[in-house]
């Protein structure tokens, strides 16, 4: 089985929503690449990423997270 850990951002932060709501969001990590390095540190080969902000705005808006994430892994 291959597991796919996931980040999902807002605000540049790795949050889980509660139920798709962006407003009952709980941030478990403020260093997306930290995150990221985590999870490849922990074995990972694969990482699902969601731009929360972009897949409701329909635009991307986490760049900078994503180019951070880029630069740790």
């Amino acid at each position: 089985m291959i597991l796919y850990p996931a980040i999902d951002l807002k605000d540049g932060l790795c949050v889980r929503l509660l139920k798709g709501d962006m407003s009952a969001a709980t941030e478990f990590n403020d260093d997306p690449g930290a995150q990221a390095a985590t999870f490849e540190a922990a074995g990972a080969e694969w990482l699902h990423l969601v731009d929360l902000n972009g897949a409701f705005a329909g635009h991307p808006v986490n760049a900078s997270a994503v180019e951070s994430i880029l630069r740790s892994v």
